[in-house]
């Protein structure tokens, strides 16, 4: 998968929709992704095709003809799609790196109680700490 380039294209909702939807699916057509996601929000096709087409555009999506439709896939994965959004957004601030370590701190305890465990533990493996 290729990682996303800094200043990541904004996202609109749908559009997260589609990539979770992706993510978890490998593949979809429109009308794959819209019996899931756009059902349920009373959301037409056509709206789910152009979110598609956006991420596809964007350089989020590739897609390959499958019959009359085209078959979606992600392009980029969702750790590295994070990544690259919190960059974008400390990066918009210039503050020092105790705020912007603060920040990340506060955005995993938000999260659950295993996600300050996790970063702690990926912290040690990224210092080479065997404790």
């Amino acid at each position: 998968m290729v990682p996303p380039t800094s200043n990541t294209p904004v996202l609109g909702e749908l559009e997260i929709q589609v990539l979770e939807y992706l993510w978890s699916n490998e593949a979809a057509t429109a009308k794959e992704a819209h019996r899931c996601l756009g059902k349920p929000r009373g959301t037409s096709v056509n709206t789910v095709q152009s979110a598609m087409e956006r991420l596809f555009r964007k350089g989020f999506l590739s897609r390959s003809k499958s019959g009359h439709a085209y078959r979606y896939s992600p392009l980029v994965e969702k750790k590295a799609l994070l990544a690259s959004l919190i960059n974008d957004v400390v990066g918009r601030f210039n503050t020092d790196s105790l705020s912007s370590a603060a920040a990340i701190l506060d955005a995993a305890e938000r999260i659950d109680e295993n996600a300050l465990d996790l970063l702690e533990a990926e912290i040690k493996k990224r210092r080479g700490d065997k404790n």
